[in-house]
């Protein structure tokens, strides 16, 4: 009997079936198959066998990614590409043969996309070089994504591997056409889609030479936090913040990005030992507003701080997002059952907003309570028209048993018991 021919490529089945899990895990909308996770596992060996082989023998050629436009706080429309799961399995055995390659040489100071590095970080990180710098540029990308130069990134990816079959599959995935809403095809000249599993760590990539590093040659004694597109880097003196500010714009243009006109400032960062009005002092970065603001000492004593809390961006998507659960109407739960539906969310959100001035998150749990209260006068006869009685028997519920809900567990924010 005849051997199996030999794979031009060397790629392992556990390889395969390792990125099946972290997909599956990630879970995800389905592609321009219509096909789910979980319809995919119903063949799962049968599926991941097929994928497997074409990727080995370098016949895999991705299928349309299906474009989907979700609404943005600006009114503005950001537009995602959903990739097949058979897709996004392939792009994770891409991305964990090049992620071990390239995560050693980013910069310390971008935390998008990254093991071990987070949001918080390059909050907490901003926060601490706001008080030791007078000035912020806070730069915007205008669609990063979108218009990633195709030969400037294979170009850095060639910088780190010579694998063909790595090489082969992102240059597909980059030429790889977009099914629209209405069903055309388009095929892009430039950029990666936001939503695929291999773009985030390309763009990082990307960005890396486009900013990171020229910023390391350039100016080695400015700090900056980059989470993605969202830029802040910091500068002693105005006239350094708007010379940098030029010469960025400058940098980028020559790597093919555009920095956002409306979104991209020069931002004084005012306290109590800073004087002078500017027409810009404040800024947003990653849901949090930097400002001027009151704080008290080790000794009681007042001063004003610049210093980060739950923007008013954020704190309006989050109550939008408690509106749409509707559970209001709801009145076949119990209080344990809505708990148990929404308390994990609650806490992310609390978790995250709540790590920088606390204070900055109780107007949205207040926000809950009243959801709750009209919950309340909905189910139990004896409290409808009677808002402030449901308000005090929401308070002796959350004083007997504050681990219902998260904010809870902080006097400040239950209901009231009269």
């Amino acid at each position: 009997m005849d051997k199996a021919r030999p794979k031009p490529f060397c790629i392992s089945k556990q390889v395969v079936w390792n990125a099946y899990e972290r997909v599956k895990a990630n879970q995800g909308a389905a592609g321009v198959d219509g096909q789910s996770i979980e319809e995919f596992g119903e063949r799962l060996k049968a599926n991941l066998f097929k994928l497997w082989n074409r990727m080995s023998s370098g016949c895999y050629f991705p299928p349309p990614v299906r474009r989907v436009e979700i609404p943005k706080s600006d009114g503005g429309k950001r537009p995602l590409g959903i990739p097949t799961v058979a897709d996004r399995i392939g792009q994770m055995v891409v991305k964990e043969f090049l992620e071990p390659l390239v995560e050693p040489h980013f910069h310390p100071d971008s935390y998008a996309y990254r093991p071990r590095r987070s949001h918080l970080q390059a909050v907490g990180v901003a926060r601490t070089r706001c008080w030791r710098f007078n000035w912020v540029v806070d730069l915007d990308i205008k669609g990063c994504f979108d218009n990633l130069d195709h030969e400037l990134l294979m170009r850095a990816v060639r910088h780190h591997t010579d694998c063909k079959w790595v090489l082969l599959y992102i240059e597909r995935w980059l030429k790889a056409p977009v099914q629209m809403p209405d069903g055309t095809l388009v095929y892009p000249e430039k950029g990666t889609p936001q939503g695929g599993v291999i773009s985030p760590l390309l763009m990082n990539l990307f960005m890396h030479y486009a900013f990171d590093a020229w910023m390391t040659r350039s100016y080695p004694l400015i700090p900056f936090e980059r989470f993605a597109d969202d830029i802040v880097a910091h500068c002693p003196t105005e006239n350094q913040a708007q010379s940098l500010k030029e010469s960025i714009e400058a940098r980028l243009a020559q790597c093919g990005l555009q920095l956002h006109p409306a979104k991209t400032k020069i931002v004084y960062c005012k306290d109590d030992d800073r004087r002078g009005n500017y027409p810009n002092e404040k800024f947003d970065f990653l849901g949090f507003t930097f400002r001027a603001r009151m704080a008290k000492n080790r000794w009681g004593k007042f001063f004003v701080t610049f210093s980060p809390a739950m923007s008013d961006k954020a704190a309006s998507r989050v109550r939008e997002t408690m509106r749409s659960w509707g559970f209001q109407r709801r009145s076949d739960k119990s209080l344990e059952e809505i708990s148990r539906m929404f308390n994990p969310i609650l806490r992310g959100w609390f978790s995250y907003y709540g790590s920088y001035r606390k204070s900055g998150v109780y107007p949205v749990f207040r926000h809950f309570n009243r959801i709750l209260m009209r919950w309340a006068t909905r189910k139990y006869k004896r409290l409808r028209r009677r808002r402030r009685r449901a308000d005090h028997w929401l308070g002796r519920i959350a004083y007997k048993e504050p681990h219902l809900f998260v904010h809870w567990r902080l006097t400040a924010l239950r209901p009231s018991v009269g």
